[in-house]
């Protein structure tokens, strides 16, 4: 089991920026491919991207794509989200999870450990 720490959410206007942080603890960070997600309210849980436990391989949502950026430092047990030019259709809670393996998944339920959530708001 890991354990996962976000923070970095905030309030900002649209076209701003923040930076996701997410630090693990427990075991072996570089064991874990990652994964940040989001929930707005009366939403489902949805994915927003995922990186491989190695950092060489990344994948977005379709919404995010082209704004969004992740990346990880396995020597920090830690995983960012970049996101800058942000939208109030962003305004969700943000999770970070972990899932032994490789490579990421887009499910939630494939994810072993998660976060608590950090919240980001974008006003208009």
């Amino acid at each position: 089991q890991v354990q996962l720490v976000e923070s970095g959410g905030g309030l900002v206007q649209a076209g701003g920026s923040l930076r996701l942080s997410c630090a693990a603890s427990g075991r072996t960070f570089s064991s874990y491919a990652m994964g940040w997600f989001r929930q707005a309210p009366g939403k489902a849980r949805e994915f927003v991207a995922g990186i491989s436990r190695s950092g060489g391989s990344t994948y977005y949502a379709d919404s995010v794509k082209g704004r969004f950026t992740i990346s990880r430092d396995n020597a920090k047990n830690t995983v960012y989200l970049q996101m800058p030019s942000l939208k109030p259709e962003d305004t969700a809670v943000y999770y970070c999870a972990a899932r032994v393996g490789v490579l990421f998944s887009t499910t939630p339920g494939s994810y072993d450990d998660w976060g608590q959530g950090t919240q980001v708001t974008v006003s208009s």
